[in-house]
Parts: C-alpha cells; structure tokens; sequence
C-alpha cells in the first residue's frame, strides 16, 4: 500500500493537470461565440434562454443608445490655411495639450525658394472633447476641409475582455497546480501549459490596452499650409466650371510651350544630323555611278 501512494498521488496531479488544461481551453474558445459578456459560461440547458436575453437587450439597445456601454474609435483630419504654419502648429498642440490630450507626431518643413512652408501633426486628445477640441482648431485660420469618422469595436472590446478573464482563471487554475506537483515530470508540463497560457494573457492584455487607448482618445491628423499651397476650390456652378476649364486650358498652352521649347534644340539637332547622312549618302551614291558611266 505504501508503494502505491506515490503513484496514486502521481495520478490525481495528472488527473487535475489535464482538467485544469481542458477547462482553460474550454474558457478561452467560449468568449469567441458571440454571447453576452459576464463573469460565468453558459451552461448548456441556459444558452436558448441567454440567447433570447440577448436579443432582448440589443433591441433595448437599439430603442436607447445610453443603455450598452458602447466603445467608438474616433478619427479625422482637417485642412487649414494659416499665415505661419510653424508657429499654428505649436498652438495646435497647446490646444491638444490643454484639452488633456497629446501629440503623438509632429513634421514641420520651413518655407524655401521651390517650396512653401507646411506642418503636419497627429493630436489624440480625449475623444469626450474632440467637438471642442476641433472648434479650436478651426480658429487658426481658414479650413480647407474637415472629415471626422467613428468606428464602433465595442463587440471586439467585449471579446477581448471575456478571453482575458477565461486566460486568468486558466492561469490561476495552473498556478494552484503548480503548488501541489510532487514529481519533476508533473512540475515541467505544468510549468511549459502555464508559460504558454501565460504569454497568450499578456497578447491579449496589450490589444485589449491598445483598444482602450484608442477609444479614449480619438485621432486628429492635421495639416497646415499657406494660402499658395491651399488647395483650389473645387466649381460648384456653371460658370466656375468654365473657369476652371479655361484655366485648365491656359495652363496646358503654357506646359505645351514649355515642352516644345524644351525640345526645339534638340530637333534642330537631329534634323541637321538628318540632313547631313543624307548628303553624304547621296554623293557617295553618285561617285559609285560615275565609273560605271
């Protein structure tokens, strides 16, 4: 009997271990059915009856957005001239910073001889205050143009946070394994499912983070220029049309010229070479026909 205690003992710590392994699994595949987020699974009598819960509450939602707890990813970009664009783009980001935001990029290109000065920034700022924060924005100078997009991930959020709290008990589940291994064999498979379930929970804790941050705070790309990099305006009428057109028009004149004055020397060039094969290929003709004669 006393040989057969360790070997028993053995038996029950595999026994848990693969237990452990298959409900860790089993939490960590679950969340990826779309089912209603909470802190226990669906036993298999209660799905048809979460199912109808379900609905019941995404129609709830539909009839009354502040009901879910929705997660929207905000994005725009904005267009505006401005007299300076350096000295604009360091009070755009005093206006992102005083709103509690961020500026994650910032390019600014000094005015030369060929080219106009320009800057370029990327604000983040709390996505609560992005109307605000835009209106501000607006005072700088003259907009050019204005896009703003909402992306809505509060499904992917929800998936996200289920699969991190199913990996948490999984690893809490292997970590009191851990603690009661008595063999070098049971102590390595425990230790290699724990690693691996281990990293899993920080990928899926670093998305999750990203998401979050993302959510929180809404992106802004904005670019400054001066009145002659502007972008023309576009017609919007019969007339302005004909302008456009006609400026269109004088502006091909004005290229074709260029372009044929850029290529008259060289075929003046190629018409005296022409010219002058011909000529000798013409004596040398003559001269062959002479001696016949």
């Amino acid at each position: 009997m006393r040989r057969l205690a360790p070997a028993a003992a053995a038996a029950a710590i595999t026994a848990l271990l693969l237990s452990g392994c298959s409900m860790g699994a089993s939490d960590s595949t679950a969340p990826m059915v779309e089912a209603p987020p909470g802190p226990v699974a669906p036993q298999p009598g209660e799905v048809q009856d979460q199912a109808g819960d379900q609905s019941a509450q995404s129609a709830a939602s539909a009839a009354d957005p502040d009901a879910a707890d929705r997660s929207v990813i905000t994005t725009g970009w904005a267009s505006i001239t401005v007299d300076d664009p350096i000295a604009s783009a360091e009070d755009a980001a005093t206006i992102a910073e005083e709103a509690g935001g961020r500026v994650d990029n910032r390019t600014e290109s000094p005015g030369t001889d060929a080219q106009p000065p320009s800057a370029s920034l990327t604000l983040r700022v709390p996505a609560d205050r992005v109307d605000e924060v835009v209106d501000e924005l607006r005072t700088l100078g003259t907009v050019n143009s204005v896009s703003m997009n909402a992306s809505d991930v509060t499904q992917q959020r929800q998936d996200l946070d289920a699969r991190i709290e199913a990996l948490s008990v999984s690893v809490d589940r292997l970590t009191e394994l851990l603690a009661t291994a008595t063999t070098v064999s049971d102590l390595i498979a425990i230790e290699s499912e724990l690693t691996t379930r281990q990293a899993e929970l920080d990928s899926l804790t670093q998305q999750r983070d990203s998401l979050v941050d993302q959510v929180d705070f809404a992106t802004i790309g904005l670019e400054l220029v001066t009145a002659s990099a502007a972008p023309d305006p576009q017609p919007d009428d019969f007339w302005s049309g004909i302008v456009v057109g006609w400026n269109a028009l004088v502006g091909f004149a004005a290229w074709l010229g260029v372009a044929i004055g850029v290529m008259l020397p060289w075929l003046l060039a190629a018409l005296v070479t022409a010219a002058v094969v011909i000529l000798v290929v013409v004596l040398t003709t003559r001269r062959r026909r002479t001696p016949e004669a």
